[in-house]
């Protein structure tokens, strides 16, 4: 089955977070904040693949809609991580900007499709 876009990019993403996660565990032995962003950095994709899945187009969006709240969560705990100086700002400005982008992406999604499916 081949995946779109926003498919890709959030698995590619939740690898970064995951990455990130065992860093912050093997160099800062920091694991609070960590294990926060990467429950919420991870479930973006989760929910995005359950949503591409769904049968009925609400249900899709409703599935894309917690991705969002998802998403803004990730990009809370990464505001705290680089703030706290767990995260350096080369980080941050890495990773931060990626799930902004993946936000903005599933708005568009969600739009267009209650647009075309009057939702």
């Amino acid at each position: 089955m081949e995946q779109n876009v926003i498919e890709i990019k959030s698995k590619a993403f939740a690898i970064r977070i995951i990455r990130m996660y065992k860093w912050l565990t093997e160099n800062k032995r920091e694991y609070v904040l960590g294990k926060q962003c990467l429950r919420s950095g991870t479930s973006i994709g989760a929910n995005i693949r359950e949503g591409l899945h769904s049968q009925r187009k609400a249900e899709f969006v409703a599935k894309l809609q917690i991705s969002i709240k998802e998403a803004n969560e990730t990009l809370y705990w990464l505001e705290l991580l680089y703030e706290t100086d767990y995260i350096t700002k080369e980080m941050y400005n890495s990773i931060y900007p990626e799930c902004v982008e993946l936000a903005k992406l599933l708005t568009s999604i969600i739009k267009t499709t209650k647009a075309n499916h009057k939702l």
